[in-house]
This record gives C-alpha cells, sequence and structure tokens, in this order.
C-alpha cells in the first residue's frame, strides 16, 4: 500500500486547473491502483483535483475535514458539490475535534495528511511560507523535515489568481 497525502494551493486560475489535473494523474499512474490511498482535505483546488485523480486511478480515499463546522463555514457554493461527493467517495472521514476552522485546525490537519503520508504530493509555485502557517510551502517544509518524500507538482502554464 502507498499512501500519498497533497497540499497545494486553492487558488488556481481556471487555465490551470487541466494542467495540474493531467499532471496529477501522471504522477499517480506510476503507483499500483489497487494499493494506491490519497489522503486529502479535499479544499477547492489542488486538494480536490487530487482527490478526483486518485479516484479515477482507482484508489482510495481518506478525507481530513480540519474543523467540525468546515463544511458550514468555508466550503463556498461553488465547490459544495464536489465537496460533497467527494466525501461521500471517501473510504474514511476523519474530522478534526476542533469546533471552527482556523490556523490550529488547519495545522492539526496537515500533521495529520503527514503521519499518514508515504508520500506528499505538493501543488506548490515553489515559493516560500507567507508567514500565516498552515500553506502549502509550510506543509512542504514540514514533510521534508519529517522525511517524507515531496513531489512537486506545477506544471508549465500553472498559475495562481491574482
Amino acid at each position: 500500500m502507498t499512501t500519498i497525502a497533497v497540499t497545494g494551493h486553492m487558488d488556481l486560475t481556471d487555465e490551470s486547473v487541466p494542467l495540474v489535473r493531467a499532471e496529477l494523474d501522471k504522477t499517480l499512474a506510476a503507483y499500483d491502483s489497487a494499493s494506491l490511498v490519497g489522503v486529502s482535505c479535499i479544499a477547492k483546488g489542488s486538494d480536490s483535483l487530487f482527490a478526483e485523480a486518485v479516484l479515477a486511478a482507482g484508489g482510495s480515499l481518506i478525507v481530513v475535514i480540519p474543523s467540525q463546522d468546515y463544511r458550514r463555514a468555508k466550503v463556498k457554493p461553488d465547490h459544495a458539490e464536489t465537496f460533497d461527493r467527494l466525501v461521500q467517495a471517501a473510504d474514511e472521514v476523519l474530522v478534526m475535534p476542533h469546533e471552527t476552522a482556523n490556523r490550529q485546525a488547519y495545522e492539526a490537519a496537515n500533521a495529520v495528511l503527514l503521519e499518514r503520508a508515504d508520500r506528499l504530493v505538493a501543488v506548490w509555485n515553489g515559493q516560500p511560507p507567507g508567514g500565516k502557517g498552515g500553506g502549502t510551502a509550510d506543509v512542504v517544509y514540514e514533510a521534508r523535515e519529517a522525511g517524507v518524500p515531496v513531489d512537486v507538482v506545477w506544471p508549465e502554464g500553472a498559475s495562481r489568481r491574482a
């Protein structure tokens, strides 16, 4: 069994979505689908694209929800259908004990991702941490410090919304 967690930017441009998805499909194709497990917080953007790619590859999905109010407080209407579909498709759904979605909840969810991961896929433009904590670069740095191998996915032409 290979367990791969994801971290990545939420604010991908519309043009970047198919580029990132194609690169994720390529990355996951290297693994045996019968033993592939993806771990994701299924936020809009990279997390959900990764979760969909895992399922499309025939793998199983573990969803980590950062807080008890996450669905209500943070999932916007344009992502709700995808979020709910991925929760339904998951083999396991872990809701963190935090009542509200905040930096501590995100950091705790990221810690669970890394604890469970054999590898981390980072949909990341390579920019350093923003200083707020819990972001993509922070997770990449934490994974590297913990000895978790990191595969960076940032295809040519990918960008974030300004």
